[in-house]
């Protein structure tokens, strides 16, 4: 009779073998070759700038990383600092922004960064945050983030051992729906990545009701989302700078409208840019997703209304149950 510790050595390499085939399957969800290395930044670069809202004046640098590292902040005044990586496990608060924490220190505003690094194909980079606990927000968009990548550029990630790894991609094999009151977001089985997002703001008519769709890569990414800025009702930001929040937002990162008076620093650069920046965020949280230098954004047609950061997160929480599931089931 062979042993239990033989049995969980089995079960052992049985998922180690299940990783090196580059595919898990379940009922929801794979995880799928694409035929691609891993890759990280050829060379460091910084940003700095206003934080939304702390209103400190913040920098990011981001510098390779190793194969299998994925994405990480370091953060924090202690030494040695603290390194909290960019994953859904990490997620403490998503109601105006996305934060992620870990042993007392957290980094806020962080969905701008990792929706440019994840649609740029950066799998692994370490990004240093200095002058506060708040990625810089540049001009509230993407677009500064992804120039930034351009400038350095990419090359193969190696580990430490001087070894590529073969970047999986997530693919849905069964609808998944999560709703909050009268929001919903839905993801469906698709060949390609797609994004279809809605938002309706009633009271502010040179908002309204607005809908965006599109297939989506790297090229729609750059040219039809990255550009696009965060933006706010005018009415709301004293209520919000009473509670903290938005202390470095000003005309100069973000798009303002008022319920009376429309827009208040035109032009847009997209007549229906709110609805493609909630795509821009979209994309930032469901790198969340992303483990160990693989793909976070799902191959599947992602259908969202009237979402956010918090159903956006909730979301990406569902997507790692259904993970973590699988894993169960290949170690039983």
């Amino acid at each position: 009779m062979t042993s239990p510790l033989l049995r969980h050595h089995h079960r052992r390499r049985l998922l180690s073998t299940c990783t090196r085939s580059l595919k898990w399957l379940s009922r929801s969800i794979s995880l799928n070759p694409t035929g691609r290395p891993q890759q990280t930044l050829a060379s460091s670069v910084s940003r700095s700038g206003t934080a939304l809202h702390s209103g400190d004046f913040t920098t990011a640098r981001l510098l390779p990383a190793a194969a299998g590292e994925g994405r990480f902040f370091v953060a924090g005044h202690s030494r040695p600092r603290t390194r909290i990586p960019a994953a859904i496990g990490h997620v403490v608060d998503s109601a105006l922004c996305t934060t992620l924490a870990r042993d007392g220190t957290r980094v806020r505003t962080v969905e701008h960064l990792l929706s440019a690094l994840e649609a740029c194909g950066v799998d692994n980079c370490r990004i240093e945050i200095d002058g506060g606990d708040e990625v810089p927000l540049l001009d509230g968009s993407a677009k500064e983030w992804v120039e930034a990548i351009k400038q350095v550029g990419l090359c193969v990630a190696e580990d430490q051992h001087g070894y590529t790894l073969d970047k999986l991609v997530p693919e849905l094999h069964e609808p998944l729906y999560l709703w909050h009151g009268s929001s919903f977001l839905i993801a469906l089985p698709s060949q390609k990545i797609c994004i279809t997002y809605g938002i309706d703001f009633p009271k502010v008519p040179s908002i309204g009701c607005q809908w965006f769709s599109s297939f989506m890569d790297e090229s729609t990414y750059t040219k039809e989302i990255a550009s696009s800025r965060t933006f706010c009702v005018y009415e709301e930001v004293e209520g919000m700078r009473r509670a903290g929040l938005c202390k470095g937002g000003s005309a100069d990162n973000a798009i303002v409208c008022s319920i009376t008076g429309g827009w208040l620093n035109p032009p847009l650069r997209f007549f229906d840019e709110p609805c493609r920046h909630k795509v821009l965020d979209l994309v930032g949280d469901f790198s969340l997703f992303a483990q160990n230098g693989n793909q976070g954004l799902p191959i599947a047609h992602i259908i969202a209304y009237k979402a956010g950061h918090a159903l956006h997160t909730d979301f990406v929480r569902l997507l790692s149950r259904s993970s973590t599931e699988l894993r169960e089931r290949l170690l039983r």
